[in-house]
């Protein structure tokens, strides 16, 4: 068990407990920290307090992480949209919202739950008892099509592809701005020295990143300008396309991490899609590909904007 002790300072008063923690707490995530806090793992002045708890000057804080212990993921009864599926895998369309895996805080309504219950015993082992047939993962708040191997043989082989930049996967973004003419991304991403939970583009302590995007359509609004375009990724960093797409100077819109202050709530999210997805079949050796529909939250700000 870990405990953290703050005093709050002046410049503190009124911020809520989980946004103060967050900020003082760079390894683990504020979702964590909020479900710690309502389970109890928050103290002010020797008081339990919930995560909306408002600062108070000299307030005394206590936090304490309980100590990890191995979970038994349980299957639940999730609704999946399942695009395809065979013996060795699936591909499923993930809708904005929904975690890809269970981690410390936030242990049900994963996707890795609902596949447990759809497929029981059948899916690789290779990611440990948390990521059960996860071969990749896109961020919670990105809708779209995601892989996932029902055996090891077919997560190796498709880990392969990923590895190799052969497995294809084609985004869609409304990012803010013009962009004027098609280009690429070629810029190394890393973990944020000063915030250990977002990444950035630096050259130390990071790996090759490569993004093409193309202009679909671009629209002018009374408040803002925004481009509709198509983004190809040749490797596979977190946050890459957000990143990038910040980096320059076009960041997607609803982004609350790496877009402006101002963000659009109705959005919930960024608003990026994982529309085309294709590879080598594990077993068949042949080339599939599959291609979802741009979801209503999507459509409806495109609708919105134009």
């Amino acid at each position: 068990m870990q405990s953290f002790e703050f005093k709050a300072t002046s410049e503190f008063v009124g911020s809520r407990i989980d946004k103060f923690l967050s900020k003082n707490i760079n390894e683990i995530s504020r979702s964590s920290i909020a479900n710690i806090i309502e389970n109890g793992g928050a103290t002010v002045n020797g008081k339990p307090v919930n995560k909306k708890y408002k600062l108070k000057e000299n307030d005394n804080i206590t936090f304490t992480v309980p100590d990890p212990v191995e979970y038994d993921v349980e299957p639940e009864n999730i609704p999946l949209d399942i695009v395809y599926e065979d013996d060795d895998l699936l591909v499923v369309n993930k809708p904005k919202g929904m975690v890809v895996h269970p981690a410390p805080g936030n242990y049900s309504g994963t996707l890795v739950n609902a596949l447990l219950y759809h497929c029981k015993d059948s899916l690789s082992g290779i990611n440990g008892v948390l990521r059960p047939g996860i071969v990749h993962r896109i961020d919670k708040n990105t809708s779209g099509l995601l892989i996932v191997a029902k055996n090891d043989k077919a997560h190796n082989h498709l880990a392969l592809q990923i590895k190799e930049h052969s497995f294809k996967r084609e985004y869609q973004a409304v990012v803010y701005g013009n962009v004027k003419e098609n280009g690429t991304v070629d810029a190394p991403i890393g973990r944020n020295k000063i915030d250990r939970k977002k990444m950035c583009v630096t050259y130390e302590n990071s790996k090759n990143a490569v993004t093409h995007y193309e202009v679909i359509s671009s629209f002018n609004t009374s408040a803002n300008s925004f481009t509709h375009i198509r983004c190809i990724l040749e490797t596979g960093r977190t946050h890459q396309i957000r990143v990038h797409m910040a980096h320059i100077g076009h960041p997607v819109a609803g982004d609350d991490v790496y877009g402006p202050k101002k963000v659009i709530k109705s959005l919930n999210g960024q608003c990026l899609h994982a529309k085309v997805i294709g590879f080598i079949h594990p077993r068949t050796g042949e080339y599939i590909e599959f291609n979802s529909d741009l979801p209503p939250y999507f459509t409806k700000f495109l609708n919105r904007i134009s």
